[in-house]
């Protein structure tokens, strides 16, 4: 076997098949938050996010909506401000989320951008977002392009989100939903099921797992030493 010097053995951990099996799994709901990044009256991206949301209750999923009017620039107030500490509970509150935006200039919209950013990579020793589900979906003026969903993955990376495979894209948006804002039949709509399906299927295979799935070595070495340093002080 070869030789690892440079690693801490009491710090490793094999994977726990007992852990990533459990006999007892939770039986609720998945439940999923949806963000959307656009505040027009006929917001495309929010259709699109309603009728994925549909989808999910179909698969039996509870959903909610984050409104993001009125929601302040980042940094701009307190984190105590109302529409912050809602888009906060949400998002503590859920195991998946799916994340709709516009591209605009080529790229997620601010208004996407902003509730992202208002989101902590942690609150006190919770990680809101670390483990959870991510499906990303765009909606375009024009002809198909990915830009704005391989952003959102990244965020996702970022945000320690376990991002599903599959995406949805759909192009000429005005051209794809009838004046009552529901979807028209479509491949991109069957795309939007293939992608609330993944959704669900992933969110119900990882939600009692994903503390285990996202335990870092790197994680617990830091926290190790500096539990050593504050144990160890001589004086107080």
């Amino acid at each position: 076997m070869p030789e690892t010097p440079n690693l801490d053995d009491t710090l490793l951990r094999q994977p726990d098949s007992d852990t990533l099996f459990p006999a007892t799994r939770c039986i609720h709901p998945p439940l999923i938050l949806m963000l959307y990044g656009s505040l027009r009256e006929r917001s495309f991206s929010r259709l699109a996010a309603e009728e994925a949301a549909r989808i999910l209750e179909r698969l039996g999923a509870e959903v909610r909506f984050f409104d993001p009017r009125d929601l302040p620039l980042p940094d701009s107030v307190g984190t105590d401000h109302p529409k912050v500490a809602e888009l906060r509970d949400l998002v503590q509150w859920c195991e998946g989320m799916v994340w709709s935006s516009p591209e605009r200039h080529g790229a997620m919209t601010g208004i996407m951008k902003a509730q992202i950013d208002w989101i902590p990579l942690s609150l006190g020793s919770v990680r809101p977002t670390q483990g959870k589900t991510l499906a990303v979906m765009q909606v375009s003026g024009g002809s198909q392009s990915f830009n704005t969903v391989n952003q959102l993955r990244i965020l996702g990376r970022w945000m320690r989100l376990l991002t599903i495979p599959n995406q949805s894209s759909v192009a000429k948006a005005w051209n794809e939903f009838e004046e009552d804002g529901r979807m028209k039949p479509s491949p991109y709509y069957d795309r939007i099921v293939d992608v609330m399906e993944e959704l669900v299927k992933f969110t119900l295979l990882t939600r009692d797992i994903r503390d285990h799935l996202v335990d870092r070595y790197s994680e617990r070495k830091e926290s190790h030493a500096e539990l050593s340093a504050r144990v160890n002080l001589k004086t107080i």
